[in-house]
């Protein structure tokens, strides 16, 4: 399995949404918070092009936020992703 990364700040509702569908799925992550932390939200945002948060990445693949995570799992990439 993949590892998937979820960059999340406080207070965000999508953040809890995206970690609740992986956590339906099974899909075991690893949190990172940005909460307080501008300079790791800058260079989070150098590295993959978004400004907004959570930011889902498989394998060093960048997924995307809530929305993308959301349609990723109901178009059966995200399980595809997430398999070795």
């Amino acid at each position: 399995m993949r590892e998937v990364i979820v960059y999340t700040t406080e207070p965000c509702g999508f953040c809890t949404r995206v970690k609740m569908l992986l956590k339906a799925r099974e899909i075991a992550f690893r949190e990172v918070s940005l909460a307080g932390d501008p300079e790791g939200v800058v260079a989070l945002a150098e590295k993959t092009g978004m400004t907004t948060l959570p930011q889902v990445t498989v394998g060093g693949i960048l997924v995307g936020g809530y929305d993308d995570t959301a349609a990723a799992d109901a178009s059966g990439m995200l399980a595809d992703l997430v398999a070795d």
